[in-house]
């Protein structure tokens, strides 16, 4: 054996314990374990000075309604390890953090555990896919989220790259996204880091994975000469050279088709219509008809993903809206 990659959040810890003892290039197993609780993640963050959301934690029994009057409304709440937005609301008084809590803890009683209870922070959401190389951070993309996440649940929909965000605040984003990897102790292979720019340009960070995009999603990457995001994680973790490997010049973008409403999918019309649209590059629909459709918060899916590439970043937006407003979910 000459790596072990883990593709998701739950196969971290089990590569950094394989890659320790065949004595290969790893994250450490506690830097995984930060990156995986965001308790601890919170705290390394602001031992490291970085700027992010006041938080307080909430004990599986605690008093979430004070923890928040404690941060001011509105906040959001969310468990401490689950991903793809699942579980994660946000409330604007008392009331509707009483429920928030509430409904979470529905979510995960199965397995207990923290609540986070976290300022909200205004401003435009961006991602970022990277990779580290003893430490140090390579920009591989920095996504915009050009549909506004501001609750009452944050499902994420589409991401354009290039960023449109000024020179000067890309910058920003590419060395909190580097001190963060720090502060956690990361030192190898893929981060994903969501960060919000505030009216002001300030940048926050909001959380870190060590692993890269989620789902499909990495098939809007392409880097030198149709080289996909996989691959390129492949070759780092081999050791080989992946120096000029840049992602491609055009723009390029995904949208992650949200499920808006319970049921049992019957089917969706109008995949053709929405392929030929142009500048669309692929559909997948993920959830096979006959099966359960679960909405956030309580949901931790997407019904599938367009892809699209053009030559301007607005382009590409353009073109998964139109392909998303030519499919019909049908329940049965």
């Amino acid at each position: 054996l000459d790596a072990v990659v883990a593709v998701d959040d739950q196969g971290l810890e089990i590569a950094s314990r394989a890659s320790s003892t065949l004595g290969l290039s790893h994250n450490p197993l506690d830097a995984v374990r930060a990156a995986r609780d965001k308790t601890i993640m919170r705290e390394r963050l602001a031992s490291a000075g970085l700027c992010q959301p006041d938080y307080r934690v909430v004990a599986p029994d605690g008093d979430a309604v004070a923890a928040a009057r404690e941060i001011g409304f509105p906040c959001v709440l969310k468990p401490v390890s689950r991903s793809a937005s699942q579980g994660v609301i946000r409330a604007n008084d008392d009331d509707e953090a009483r429920v928030a809590a509430e409904r979470i803890r529905a979510i995960i009683e199965h397995r207990p555990e923290n609540l986070l209870v976290e300022e909200f922070v205004a401003g435009d959401e961006v991602a970022v896919e990277g990779l580290l190389t003893r430490g140090t951070l390579d920009v591989l993309a920095v996504f915009d989220k050009p549909d506004p996440l501001d609750g009452p649940f944050f499902e994420e929909t589409i991401y354009v790259t290039p960023s449109r965000q000024s020179p000067s605040v890309l910058a920003d984003i590419g060395d909190s996204a580097a001190r963060a990897a720090a502060a956690l102790g990361l030192r190898e292979g893929p981060v994903h880091v969501e960060l919000r720019v505030g009216p002001e340009g300030v940048v926050t960070i909001l959380e870190l994975a060590a692993r890269s995009i989620g789902g499909l999603c990495a098939r809007a990457l392409r880097f030198g000469a149709g080289v996909s995001l996989e691959e390129l994680i492949i070759l780092h973790a081999l050791g080989r050279g992946i120096e000029g490997l840049q992602r491609e010049a055009r723009a390029s973008g995904v949208m992650m088709l949200p499920i808006r409403s319970a049921g049992v999918l019957d089917q969706v019309v109008g995949t053709e219509r929405a392929l030929a649209v142009e500048g669309v590059e692929g559909l997948d629909i993920t959830i096979a008809p006959g099966r359960a459709l679960t909405p956030l918060p309580e949901g931790d899916r997407y019904l599938g993903f367009i892809f699209a590439r053009a030559a301007l970043p607005g382009e590409v937006e353009e073109a998964l809206r139109r392909a998303e407003a030519c499919l019909e979910v049908r329940l049965a």
